[in-house]
């Protein structure tokens, strides 16, 4: 009779514990907040598409330290946010969320009034730094805050949903700054932005950490970061002096250092990154899908804002304007495919996502030097389209193709991806870009050999140039610019189409096992 006893008191205690508790209004602003360093962190990606012409004609960067400008933020965030979300489990991630942000919106207002090129190219690395340590505690913090799976989803679906808008966001905003303010305007954003987290967070977020964190990996953190940097600064060499014998050093180094971080990872029970995940097809496809969807989003931002301002003369805000139909396709897409992906498999929705994205840069390829402003209008709410419906499929079957122990390193390697787009939107498609601009570019006669050299560095400079020069030279200097980066233009849309196909290759074949209504459990 004493089993009996012992039995009925145990039933409900085994109930209780299976019902997480609800999130209620602290959580929920909790999450407000949390939204305000992702957005800044996204949209910092991206800002500086529509501060460029001006920072070019302000700082006179060479090529390659134009495309640096915008991409040693992406390379260090990139490269940093396994470590720093392994920091976040060791040391607690609400603090390393309090200390990125606050080094953020310090380096920020310094990056403002930067005065030289080097030094800006300095403070985005240092800002990339601090935002490594923002992205993955954001993520990890609201796993811990919202215990419900249902309320979890949707705040993670919300978290994305600011994550991949504010890239697409960030040249609207940056319009409109540059509309009324100078560039260094686009930096100052940050400070206002965290100074809400700064004071709310110690209030609505509580500390979390891993009671038992994994042994400090610095080589690890070394080397992929030796992986990284090497091949993006190869790419960008290329492009700007050609082919040489340094770029082959840079490709070897950058190999043989991912060749040691796979290797050391493969060999530690309590890996940075757990490259074995890599063997699921449906999650390395993911993966891929995702990446190439950021490179074509940052790609088509970086040459359509440069020609809608110096080619075309939009100012600023009205060149924002053209990206906003984008925007708003590429938010609404990300929520409608939720629920068609319970009826229709995944691949077939990403691939018919990837193909309107295809289609949008394949337009621009085909109308080439004659493209009105109509035509980039619809051209990038087609890539905001496809962009939207495949970082909301892959990201979702990056984290249902794992186990649920394994969701926190499969959310690392998906953040990291869409870095590493970021990085490579600009380095290949930017490279390919300004070396067919330097290439086409026919200086008129009479123009001097340090205006010829300045033109054919970026088309800031041969804007710049074209001002200063008498009226008939000035027009003609111009008119050569304009043609030489409209054919770049071409080159780099018909890449892109060609990227597109690719990504459609690839969610075909390793999309083949994820089925409709496929979900995850956290």
């Amino acid at each position: 009779m004493s089993g009996t006893p012992t039995q009925r008191p145990a039933r409900p205690s085994r109930t209780v514990a299976a019902i997480p508790a609800r999130a209620g209004r602290r959580e929920w602003a909790a999450l407000v907040v949390l939204m305000l360093p992702v957005l800044l962190v996204s949209v910092d990606n991206t800002v500086l598409s529509f501060a460029l012409p001006e920072i070019s004609t302000a700082l006179r960067p060479s090529a390659a330290s134009q495309l640096w400008i915008v991409d040693s933020y992406s390379l260090v965030l990139a490269g940093l946010l396994v470590a720093m979300g392994a920091m976040g489990d060791r040391f607690g991630r609400r603090k390393l969320l309090l200390i990125g942000a606050t080094g953020f919106a310090l380096v920020s207002v310094a990056a403002a009034f930067a005065p030289s090129a080097e030094v800006l190219i300095a403070c985005r690395a240092v800002l990339g730094f601090f935002g490594a340590m923002i992205m993955p505690a954001t993520l990890s913090l609201l796993r811990s805050t919202f215990l419900d799976r249902a309320q979890r989803r949707l705040a993670i679906a919300i978290w994305a949903s600011a994550f991949a808008g504010g890239s697409a966001l960030g040249p609207i905003v940056g319009g409109v700054l540059l509309e009324h303010f100078a560039w260094g305007s686009v930096f100052l954003i940050a400070a206002p932005v965290l100074a809400p987290l700064l004071i709310a967070a110690p209030l609505l977020l509580r500390e979390s950490r891993d009671p038992d964190p994994g042994p400090a990996d610095p080589l690890s953190v070394l080397l992929s970061l030796a992986t990284m940097a090497p091949i993006v600064a190869a790419i960008k060499f290329v492009a700007t002096d050609g082919f040489s014998v340094l770029p082959v050093v840079l490709v070897v180094v950058g190999g043989t250092s991912g060749w040691l971080f796979v290797r050391r990872q493969l060999r530690r029970e309590r890996p940075l990154l757990d490259v074995r995940l890599f063997t699921n097809a449906v999650f390395a496809g993911s993966v891929l899908i995702n990446l190439l969807a950021v490179v074509s989003l940052v790609g088509f931002l970086f040459f359509t804002t440069q020609h809608l301002q110096l080619v075309v003369g939009l100012s600023p805000f009205d060149a924002a304007l053209t990206l906003v139909p984008g925007l708003a396709v590429m938010v609404v897409a990300g929520l409608v495919v939720v629920p068609i992906v319970r009826h229709v498999r995944p691949r077939v929705i990403v691939a018919v996502g990837l193909a309107a994205a295809g289609l949008g840069y394949a337009s621009i390829g085909v109308v080439g030097t004659h493209a009105s402003v109509a035509v980039f209008v619809v051209a990038f709410a087609l890539v905001g389209l496809g962009v939207g419906a495949a970082e909301t499929i892959s990201n979702d079957l990056i984290i249902a193709a794992v186990p649920p122990a394994r969701a926190g390193a499969a959310s690392a390697v998906s953040e990291t991806a869409y870095e590493v787009g970021a990085v490579l939107g600009t380095a290949v498609l930017g490279s390919m870009l300004t070396a067919t601009y330097r290439a086409s570019l026919v200086v008129p006669d009479g123009v001097s050999p340090e205006s010829a050299d300045a033109a054919r560095e970026t088309l800031g400079g041969a804007v710049s140039e074209a001002a200063s020069l008498p009226s008939p030279l000035g027009a003609d200097l111009f008119a050569a610019a304009a043609a030489a980066f409209d054919q770049g233009l071409v080159v780099t849309a018909a890449a892109g189409t060609v990227l597109m196909v690719a990504a459609i290759v690839i969610s075909l074949v390793c999309l083949r096992r994820a089925s409709a209504g496929s979900g995850h459990d956290e």
